[in-house]
């Protein structure tokens, strides 16, 4: 085999690579990996996918609902059950207002969830029992608390099986890091791990303590906006 051969190869294999890599979003470049095939046979171009764990809270997610009605945006909501029982009127504003209200966890306490493939799953029914209360259905998409990275492969195939599609994430506002606060920080955390990217899936909170959150995904709607992104939902 000759140079040219193995130079024409090479090439073939990269361009293979790099549809895969899009397809399956294999970025690694932010704290976690997304896998945007789990949710979608399809990806538009240029597309911003706003997700926020941890709530509801009454605090901050109608903040966030304000905004997000403002901007005539749809977002998808990774719900705490536990919270959500004490507030089932803030997931059905969600679900109503054409949001996408999914599976985060019940107790969101990772000892417990963790345990076993059947804990994991419990928790899940558990959470989305509260999700059908209070909007009418069942939610199919799930997020990993902390993410699906590192998980055992038994975890992620009992969501499977169980009819989940999970989301990660990769960008991210940084607004559950310590010491992360004031609407302009989270901005910039959340453009530069986004850099680059024509389809995001951007991390952020609406828990009691994310103070800053609303007006920082304002500001983040509105620069997406102008640099000729789309907005998604799971």
């Amino acid at each position: 085999m000759n140079r040219k051969y193995f130079a024409a190869a090479a090439a073939i294999l990269a361009v293979a690579f790099a549809v895969l890599w899009v397809a399956y979003g294999l970025n690694y470049g932010a704290r976690q990996t997304f896998s945007l095939a789990e949710a979608h046979a399809r990806i538009p171009e240029k597309t911003v996918y706003l997700t926020f764990d941890d709530g509801p809270s009454d605090r901050i997610t109608p903040k966030i609902l304000d905004v997000l009605d403002s901007e005539n945006v749809k977002a998808t909501f990774f719900i705490v059950g536990r919270q959500a029982e004490r507030r089932g009127y803030l997931i059905r504003r969600e679900a109503e207002s054409g949001h996408t209200v999914a599976v985060h966890s019940y107790t969101h306490e990772y000892k417990d969830i963790y345990s076993s493939p059947r804990a994991l799953l419990a928790d899940i029914d558990r959470c989305n029992d509260v999700i059908e209360k209070y909007t009418g259905r069942r939610a199919a998409v799930y997020r990993f608390p902390g993410g699906s990275y590192g998980l055992s492969a038994k975890l992620v195939a009992a969501v499977r099986a169980h009819g989940m599609k999970y989301v990660d994430w990769n960008a991210s506002l940084c607004d559950a890091e310590p010491g992360m606060s004031g609407a302009e920080k989270l901005f910039k955390n959340a453009v530069s791990s986004s850099a680059g990217k024509d389809n995001i899936v951007l991390l952020s909170h609406d828990s009691t303590s994310k103070t800053s959150t609303p007006e920082a995904t304002r500001r983040i709607i509105q620069y997406y906006k102008q640099n000729g992104y789309s907005f998604g939902t799971f």
